[in-house]
């Protein structure tokens, strides 16, 4: 099993920027499809951004689409650049191997504890 350590997260005013890593300790995951989730106390985890094992294909939620950036480099650590943050994206971020990079995809591995990214107004 991958275990799972997010980092990168803090407090940060409304159109600042924080970057979010995700790595694993087991085993490489290299060769994984790799998703950034979130989530707000009282509501379900959503998909946020995933990318493809190779690094070349990205999908990001809509409501991200233009502000956050997901890469990964070739050690298998895996990137959330959130730009132009909002109150709204104030949440724990979560990192997760997926069986297909899509807001459908499903996680596959334990989640890890998250890294808090709060945004003030």
């Amino acid at each position: 099993q991958l275990k799972l350590v997010e980092s990168g997260g803090g407090l940060v005013q409304a159109g600042g920027s924080l970057r979010l890593s995700c790595a694993a300790s087991g085993r490489t995951f290299t060769a994984r499809n790799m998703a950034w989730f979130r989530q707000v106390p009282g509501k379900a985890r959503e998909f946020v951004a995933g990318i493809t094992w190779s690094g070349n294909v990205t999908v990001l939620a809509n409501f991200v689409k233009g502000r956050f950036i997901i890469k990964r480099d070739n050690v298998g650590v895996v990137y959330l650049h959130l730009n132009s943050l909002e109150p709204e994206d104030t949440a724990v971020y979560y990192c997760n191997a997926v069986n297909r990079v899509s807001s459908r995809g499903t996680a596959l591995e334990p989640w890890g504890p998250g890294t808090q990214v709060t945004v003030s107004s």
